[in-house]
């Protein structure tokens, strides 16, 4: 399930598997279940995370 938070003003969103954040749930939920199917992160899907 992926996680809602705050980051210096910013609603960012957090895989629970990987802990990656994206700035869009979709990205994040795209991760999430990318991580549960291969047990790995996908480096395509982890180039949209955002650097904190």
């Amino acid at each position: 399930m992926v996680k809602k938070q705050q980051y210096k003003g910013k609603s960012l969103f957090r895989c629970e598997l990987c802990n990656f954040l994206y700035n869009k749930e979709n990205f994040a939920l795209e991760c999430e279940a990318y991580c549960k199917k291969h047990k790995s992160c996908s480096l395509e899907i982890t180039k949209k995370a955002v650097k904190v």
